[in-house]
């Protein structure tokens, strides 16, 4: 690790940290930021971006708070709009600013795209009272009003093979919360279990930052210990928002932006299939690409920003109609109304029924990327099933980490199911290899996966290779069953709306407005689909979001046709 410069008596002040590869600039810019900001906040310099990105990563570690990040644009190995953007999927919430000479003021403004940039400062900036001192405060005063959440770290100690430890890391990761993962067979792991009176055989264990002991608990009561929000504040909205994917949080940015009683509702953790994207490269206005993480971390705070309430581990069971009320209901028998929803639960990987991959789901099995995996898998073979996008980013993230990554496709090539972009690049790394016509037939393991046996997709014969690694990206189950014969949905289980409902005798059975339905408006007046759920949509995140808002200009129609 990097040595900290700046620590002040041992104190874990939120940090100031300055980045410049000329030493004289980086102590002059670290010299006034302490003059101005020293008794509050703790300023820490590096020479270059890998340095500033280890002390970033050991500040992440202690589980330390950086409010403001400045670079130099011109450095050499990492510019400063690279160290930026590395820097994001550290602190999201950190406030972005660039020095930059005045020939370099459009890569500045290129910046405000790529990494989210909050400004960029000239050099000189002296003298620093008018010129520094101003953007700081107002990066600083940004910063406390929606700080990062306490970041002192959850601990977890579990065995390493274990689907219930995986499940509750997995739930932490997607929900950005910070944690640091001991096994059982570590001696800080060991020390904690003592420490909490448990034994190695009742885990997981996980310690909250008040130092909280909880067992195997549900991701309800891990939510509520580590300080998400999991009930309402009223019992009535305006607007109910099921799921937490782009159509969800686009549908609660635009709701409470324009001024509905909005609240989104989410099982897991916001962002759905796509917050675990490691790369979205054709979303709109980000023409280097972004996570689903960074993605999905700036839609929830925006809108929380408009006023929207944003609930985690509320699993919805029922949806009922009293008059023109619509009411939720949870698995914990309470419920909530509103005067229109909007169905955005997406869609979840279709699980595959080859013999021994049930049992060994959570150890060396995984639905979707499961990032938290990836540094385990390093200099490992890894296996990957599925030929569309969310496919071919997982190959590429886990080709950073991985010798091998095998892509495995039923169909001939990847050119019908994933974008012309995606294929380019996995052609360019060769240490992907695409097996065409190829399936999982079994899966063999104790305690986690050991082999897999591979077969043509024409019933030839199989071989078995070994393996520790299986993620699988393939098919898209709607999440509806909770909603029973509430709505109309098609074979598939897919939300029904708009024009799919008319038939030749009209509108669907029981519908009483003298209108058809809207375009995204369900059998039930008032309830609305939008993104994967709904029947013949398009599987895309920027089409998701685009019909979250579209929704939310539907429910303000029906709600004036309602008063």
């Amino acid at each position: 690790m990097g040595v900290l410069r700046g620590w002040i008596g041992g104190m874990a002040k939120p940090a100031i940290l300055t980045v410049d590869d000329d030493p004289a600039v980086s102590r002059a810019v670290a010299r006034d930021l302490r003059r101005q900001y020293g008794e509050e906040y703790r300023v820490v310099r590096a020479d270059s971006g890998r340095e500033a990105l280890e002390l970033l990563r050991e500040l992440k570690l202690r589980g330390e708070q950086v409010a403001v990040l400045l670079a130099d644009y011109r450095m050499p190995e990492m510019n400063g709009l690279q160290f930026l953007e590395a820097a994001m999927d550290l602190f999201p919430r950190a406030r972005r600013v660039l020095l930059t000479a005045y020939a370099d003021t459009d890569a500045a403004i290129q910046a405000i795209n790529i990494v989210d940039l909050d400004h960029y400062l000239l050099k000189p900036w002296h003298p620093p009272e008018e010129k520094l001192y101003p953007v700081i405060d107002a990066m600083l005063e940004a910063w406390l009003a929606a700080p990062d959440r306490p970041s002192a770290d959850v601990k977890i100690i579990g065995h390493r093979w274990s689907a219930p430890s995986f499940r509750v890391r997995d739930f932490l990761a997607r929900n950005m919360i910070s944690y640091r993962w001991f096994t059982t067979d570590d001696a800080e792991g060991q020390r904690l279990l003592a420490a909490a009176g448990v034994s190695a055989d009742d885990v997981p264990l996980v310690i909250t930052t008040e130092g909280k002991a909880l067992i195997n608990p549900s991701e309800a009561e891990l939510a509520t210990q580590v300080g998400l929000t999991t009930t309402p504040a009223t019992d009535f909205y305006d607007l109910v928002v099921v799921g937490g994917g782009p159509a969800g949080l686009g549908a609660a940015v635009y709701g409470a932006s324009e001024g509905l009683r909005t609240v989104l509702l989410e099982e897991r953790a916001t962002g759905g299939q796509a917050g675990q994207s490691s790369r979205i490269e054709n979303y709109l206005g980000f023409p280097d690409g972004v996570s689903g993480a960074q993605l999905t971390d700036r839609a929830r705070r925006q809108a929380v920003k408009f006023g929207a309430e944003l609930l985690t581990a509320c699993r919805v069971t029922r949806l009922e109609t009293h008059g023109n009320t619509r009411v939720l209901q949870f698995e914990d028998g309470t419920s909530i109304a509103a005067h229109a929803v909007i169905l955005a639960t997406g869609v979840s990987y279709r699980r595959l029924t080859a013999p021994g991959l049930a049992e060994l789901h959570g150890r060396g099995v995984y639905y979707g990327s499961a990032s938290t995996e990836a540094p385990s898998c390093a200099d490992q073979d890894v296996y990957i099933v599925g030929g569309a996008n969310s496919a071919g980013q997982a190959a590429m993230f886990f080709s950073r980490y991985a010798s091998r990554v095998h892509l495995l496709i039923r169909g001939a090539s990847l050119q019908s199911s994933m974008s012309q972009y995606l294929i380019d690049q996995i052609e360019a790394v060769e240490s992907i290899q695409v097996h065409a016509c190829t399936e999982v037939a079994a899966a063999f393991g104790d305690e986690h996966l050991e082999r897999l046996e591979l077969r043509p997709v024409d019933g030839g014969p199989g071989r078995v290779v070994d393996a520790s690694w299986l993620f699988i990206f393939i098919g898209a189950e709607p999440r509806t069953d909770w909603l029973g014969g509430a709505v109309l949905r098609d074979p598939r289980g897919f939300v029904l709306t708009g024009p799919d409902l008319l038939s030749g005798d009209g509108p669907p059975p029981g519908w009483r407005l003298g209108r058809d339905p809207y375009h995204l408006e369900s059998s039930i007046p008032g309830v609305f689909a939008a993104g994967d759920v709904r029947a013949d949509s398009v599987k895309r995140v920027a089409s998701a979001v685009g019909e979250g808002a579209m929704a939310v200009s539907l429910v303000h129609r029906y709600l004036l046709e309602s008063q």
